[in-house]
């Protein structure tokens, strides 16, 4: 028969157990990548154009949020057809369930940080009313997806009036006046063209942006707020009354480019006046009126009839106030002055009336 174990043997082959478990639970095992999430919300907006819709978000910045790395590589758009009397309300699961599918942008490193980004989706319009539904999403490489934005609901207009032409710029001193001509149908094919009126759009060194406040209702426009010298482009689009009143304009026309050059001589200064005193004269003139005259200068000569190229100039450089005064004459002798203006780029105008007077 086997004798029963000391106490102190029991003790000690306990404390071993409890290391060889302690050490067999601190065992380091194969390192796990970390799970890649797609943690934000897109918000998304749309608006009919032509027979296109326009989804549009804007980017997050590189990192978003608490800190967390952004970790995005595409959107995916999806569209879901409706029935007029379709419920309005419709959970994520319905709407994943139902939708479909209509395109992916790709999202590269340099389109984060605010960017606004757009996908066109083209309409068929097949003559019955139905209603859109739209949401996008962000996913990874991986494969992962974010949750829905929000929904966006849409009844297109059929009768949206077509694009016009290409505007004609025409270039004046005080504008340039943009115009064109009125498209002849409605994107579906009706006629007469569905129009409210007109947006007129002009981009320089910035993207476009919309020139006037109201729709136009002819088909021209005077654009007086521009700078010589600086290159703009123009684009039109009709407007039409579209679904609930609501106003619809159609795809942009096709784009017209102009870089007005100021080859416009100033208006001869008016309204010449003359005072002859003891060893001087002062000449008097109206400031012109336009926005760019850089100076006046004043032609003098003894003889009226003297050509007048050949009249001497008596100022150095062009002045800028509307008066003059000539000391250098003789008591007895008759003196006759004429005055042009000139602008900042250099054209001159034609020469003013001619006044004369003799020195006392």
């Amino acid at each position: 028969m086997l004798k029963a174990l000391n106490p102190n043997l029991k003790q000690t082959a306990l404390v071993f157990t409890l290391c060889a478990l302690l050490i067999a639970c601190g065992k380091r095992t194969p390192p796990v990548p970390p799970v890649e999430r797609v943690l934000q919300k897109p918000s998304i907006g749309a608006t009919q154009r032509g027979n296109r819709i326009l989804i549009s978000w804007t980017t997050p910045p590189r990192n978003a949020g608490s800190g967390s790395v952004l970790n995005i590589d595409r959107m995916d758009i999806f569209r879901l057809a409706e029935p007029l009397d379709s419920p309005v309300v419709l959970t994520e699961e319905e709407f994943s369930a139902k939708s479909t599918l209509i395109g992916t942008v790709q999202i590269a490193e340099s389109d984060f940080g605010r960017k606004e980004m757009v996908f066109e989706d083209p309409l068929s319009f097949a003559g019955q009313k139905a209603r859109l539904r739209y949401a996008a999403r962000y996913a990874n490489k991986s494969g992962q997806k974010a949750v829905y934005s929000n929904f966006i609901l849409i009844e297109p207009a059929a009768r949206v009036a077509g694009a016009p032409t290409a505007p004609a710029l025409e270039l004046s001193q005080e504008q340039i006046l943009v115009k064109w001509t009125s498209p002849g149908a409605n994107v579906d094919g009706s006629t007469p063209p569905n129009i409210l009126g007109y947006n007129i759009y002009r981009a320089d060194d910035k993207p476009f942006r919309k020139l006037n406040a109201a729709p136009v209702t002819v088909t021209e426009f005077a654009d007086r707020f521009f700078d010589f010298g600086r290159k703009y482009r123009y684009s039109v689009r009709a407007v039409s009354l579209g679904t609930n009143a609501e106003p619809v304009e159609s795809l942009d026309s096709p784009t017209a480019e102009i870089e007005p050059r100021d080859t416009f001589a100033p208006a001869a200064p008016a309204a010449l006046t003359i005072a002859a005193a003891p060893n001087q004269i002062s000449v008097f003139f109206a400031s012109n009126v336009e926005t760019d005259v850089a100076g006046y200068n004043v032609y003098r000569s003894t003889d009226r009839g003297l050509p007048l190229d050949k009249w001497q100039l008596l100022t150095t450089s062009p002045i800028t106030a509307n008066t003059y005064q000539d000391g250098s004459v003789e008591a007895g002798k008759s003196y006759f002055y004429y005055v042009t203006a000139i602008d900042r780029t250099g054209n001159v105008s034609l020469p003013s009336e001619i006044v004369g007077d003799t020195v006392p």
